[in-house]
Protein backbone atom coordinates (compact mmCIF):
# COMPACT_ATOMS: atom_id res chain seq x y z
CA UNK A 1 0.00 0.00 0.00
CA UNK A 2 3.11 2.09 0.31
CA UNK A 3 3.82 2.85 -3.11
CA UNK A 4 -0.13 3.87 -3.63
CA UNK A 5 -0.82 6.46 -0.91
CA UNK A 6 0.68 9.30 -2.99
CA UNK A 7 -1.58 8.48 -5.72
CA UNK A 8 -4.20 8.49 -3.97
CA UNK A 9 -3.55 11.61 -2.13
CA UNK A 10 -3.37 12.74 -5.57
CA UNK A 11 -6.38 11.63 -6.46
CA UNK A 12 -8.17 12.85 -3.42
CA UNK A 13 -6.95 16.16 -3.54
CA UNK A 14 -8.43 16.51 -7.64
CA UNK A 15 -11.83 15.24 -6.66
CA UNK A 16 -12.09 17.69 -3.84
CA UNK A 17 -10.74 20.34 -5.93
CA UNK A 18 -13.35 19.62 -9.01
CA UNK A 19 -15.99 18.93 -6.45
CA UNK A 20 -15.16 22.35 -4.68
CA UNK A 21 -15.12 24.26 -7.86
CA UNK A 22 -18.64 23.06 -9.55
CA UNK A 23 -20.36 23.53 -5.82
CA UNK A 24 -18.94 26.96 -5.59
CA UNK A 25 -19.83 28.17 -9.13
CA UNK A 26 -23.50 26.70 -8.13
CA UNK A 27 -24.02 28.85 -5.18
CA UNK A 28 -21.50 31.96 -6.01
CA UNK A 29 -22.36 32.27 -9.49
CA UNK A 30 -24.52 35.33 -10.66
CA UNK A 31 -28.59 34.47 -11.36
CA UNK A 32 -30.54 36.91 -13.17
CA UNK A 33 -32.87 34.72 -15.51
CA UNK A 34 -35.28 36.30 -17.77
CA UNK A 35 -37.72 34.80 -20.30
CA UNK A 36 -35.71 35.39 -23.14
CA UNK A 37 -32.43 33.76 -21.32
CA UNK A 38 -35.11 30.85 -20.08
CA UNK A 39 -36.30 30.44 -23.90
CA UNK A 40 -34.03 27.39 -26.19
CA UNK A 41 -31.81 28.93 -28.57
CA UNK A 42 -32.19 28.14 -31.97
CA UNK A 43 -30.01 29.73 -34.68
CA UNK A 44 -31.81 32.92 -33.49
CA UNK A 45 -34.93 31.80 -35.24
CA UNK A 46 -37.81 30.99 -32.49
CA UNK A 47 -38.76 27.69 -31.77
CA UNK A 48 -41.28 25.31 -33.86
CA UNK A 49 -42.73 22.49 -32.47
CA UNK A 50 -41.85 20.68 -29.17
CA UNK A 51 -38.38 20.59 -28.00
CA UNK A 52 -38.71 16.89 -27.30
CA UNK A 53 -39.66 15.71 -30.33
CA UNK A 54 -38.95 11.68 -31.46
CA UNK A 55 -36.51 10.79 -33.78
CA UNK A 56 -36.45 8.33 -36.59
CA UNK A 57 -34.11 4.89 -36.08
CA UNK A 58 -32.66 5.78 -38.77
CA UNK A 59 -30.80 9.16 -37.60
CA UNK A 60 -29.19 7.08 -34.68
CA UNK A 61 -28.36 3.97 -37.46
CA UNK A 62 -26.79 6.29 -39.55
CA UNK A 63 -25.02 8.07 -36.70
CA UNK A 64 -23.07 4.67 -35.56
CA UNK A 65 -22.57 3.56 -38.95
CA UNK A 66 -20.41 6.93 -39.30
CA UNK A 67 -18.78 6.23 -36.07
CA UNK A 68 -17.98 2.62 -36.65
CA UNK A 69 -16.37 3.27 -40.53
CA UNK A 70 -14.43 6.13 -39.24
CA UNK A 71 -13.03 4.26 -36.59
CA UNK A 72 -12.41 1.31 -38.68
CA UNK A 73 -10.63 3.63 -41.49
CA UNK A 74 -8.08 4.97 -38.76
CA UNK A 75 -6.90 1.45 -38.42
CA UNK A 76 -5.63 2.53 -41.97
CA UNK A 77 -2.67 4.72 -40.73
CA UNK A 78 -0.89 2.83 -38.88
CA UNK A 79 -0.58 0.08 -41.07
CA UNK A 80 0.60 2.84 -43.40
CA UNK A 81 3.39 3.66 -41.54
CA UNK A 82 4.27 0.22 -40.88
CA UNK A 83 4.07 -0.91 -44.48
CA UNK A 84 5.76 2.11 -46.24
CA UNK A 85 8.26 2.80 -43.96
CA UNK A 86 10.80 0.24 -43.58
CA UNK A 87 10.05 -2.15 -41.09
CA UNK A 88 11.54 -5.88 -40.58
CA UNK A 89 8.02 -7.09 -40.62
CA UNK A 90 7.19 -8.95 -43.78
CA UNK A 91 5.71 -6.64 -46.25
CA UNK A 92 4.04 -9.52 -48.17
CA UNK A 93 1.98 -10.66 -45.25
CA UNK A 94 0.87 -7.32 -43.73
CA UNK A 95 -0.55 -6.49 -47.38
CA UNK A 96 -2.09 -9.39 -47.11
CA UNK A 97 -3.69 -8.74 -43.77
CA UNK A 98 -4.82 -5.25 -44.60
CA UNK A 99 -6.66 -6.33 -47.83
CA UNK A 100 -8.50 -9.12 -45.57
CA UNK A 101 -9.44 -5.91 -43.15
CA UNK A 102 -10.46 -4.44 -46.09
CA UNK A 103 -12.43 -7.15 -47.93
CA UNK A 104 -14.12 -7.26 -43.89
CA UNK A 105 -14.54 -3.59 -44.17
CA UNK A 106 -16.61 -3.73 -47.58
CA UNK A 107 -18.48 -6.70 -46.80
CA UNK A 108 -19.69 -4.58 -43.58
CA UNK A 109 -20.75 -1.69 -46.11
CA UNK A 110 -22.26 -3.55 -48.58
CA UNK A 111 -24.72 -5.51 -46.33
CA UNK A 112 -25.27 -2.25 -44.71
CA UNK A 113 -25.90 -0.44 -48.18
CA UNK A 114 -28.61 -3.34 -48.97
CA UNK A 115 -30.78 -3.82 -46.02
CA UNK A 116 -31.24 -0.21 -46.93
CA UNK A 117 -29.51 1.62 -43.77
CA UNK A 118 -28.36 4.72 -46.44
CA UNK A 119 -31.53 5.24 -47.34
CA UNK A 120 -32.63 8.72 -45.91
CA UNK A 121 -36.72 8.91 -45.95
Amino acid sequence: MQPYIQFLMLLGMAIIAGTTMIVASHFLGPRRPTDVKERPYESGMPPLGSAHERFSVKFYLVAVLFILFDIETVFLIPWAVIFLGNSAVSTGFLLIEMLAFMLVLFVGYVYVWKRGAFQWD
